[in-house]
């Protein structure tokens, strides 16, 4: 039987680059895609090419990185090409781009963090599902899966963050509205949504509260800790795979218990 292939956005650190290991270490051949470059309103520093290239070498064969910005549809279109034409076709997409921007109230949010928010995590999202779907249903017998990233944020308001718990309400929308039109094709659509999980994202958010550690965060969770990228990834690849054909429209809540 042929590797499965999937095409991951994000994929230079965090749960993004989690993703990407656990699907290599799984026998999948894997696009590593992430803009590696800045994006203006963000106010962090994002994923690396450096990164990006030692997660393709970490697993020669098996990962081949591609530089790529969600926010332009026509690089995503040509991360999934190269799955097709390098790896033979295309078996999953998961949208791991995202940024966080805040720390003041919504009527004093600038625009340039909302455009941050909703270019990337939101149209990065449909971008994707544009390029990947159609590969999918090339499959002879699709099963494809696409999975996002959404957030705890998507289903608990969190304080001078409006604009964040905007744009991930609206990723589980556009996965509730995905998984609709794929009815009846073979592909799903679901959403994980993490807790507090030790990423460059969490050091940031404790930057917009004026946090000096990053742990403090782990008392809104059951586990009373922090999670792991792996654990995130854990979930999202479990979706990618056959045994997750039952989910499809929903969120797995992949949170430590954030939001019970």
């Amino acid at each position: 039987m042929s590797p499965r292939v999937a095409v991951v956005t994000g994929a230079a650190r965090g749960i993004g680059a989690a993703v990407v290991e656990q699907l290599a270490g799984d026998g999948w051949r894997v696009v590593a895609a992430d803009l590696c470059g800045e994006v203006a309103g963000a106010g962090y520093p994002l994923g690396t090419r450096a990164e990006l290239r030692a997660l393709a070498r970490r697993h020669p064969g098996a990962v081949r990185d591609v530089v790529a910005d969600v926010r332009d549809p026509a690089a995503l279109r040509e991360a999934v090409a190269v799955a097709e034409d390098e790896f033979g076709g295309l078996d999953a997409a998961v949208a791991a781009a995202a940024v966080m921007a805040g720390g003041r109230p919504l009527w004093e949010s600038p625009a340039a963090e909302w455009d941050a928010l909703f270019d990337v995590g939101v149209r990065g999202v449909a971008h994707l599902a544009a390029a990947a779907v159609p590969a999918m249903l090339r499959r002879p017998r699709p099963s494809g899966r696409f999975v996002a990233l959404a957030s705890a944020a998507a289903h608990r308001g969190l304080y001078h963050l409006a604009g964040y718990n905007a744009a991930k309400h609206a990723v589980v929308g556009l996965i509730r509205g995905l998984a609709t039109d794929l009815r009846g094709t073979g592909i799903t659509a679901t959403a994980v949504s993490p807790g507090s999980t030790r990423t460059a994202m969490l050091t940031a958010t404790a930057a917009l509260y004026d946090l000096d550690d990053v742990e403090e965060f782990s008392g809104h969770q059951l586990v009373d800790r922090l999670l792991e990228p792996a654990e995130v990834a854990a979930a999202v690849c479990w979706l990618c795979g056959p045994a997750s054909s039952a989910v499809t429209g929903t969120v797995v809540h992949a949170d430590g218990g954030f939001t019970a």
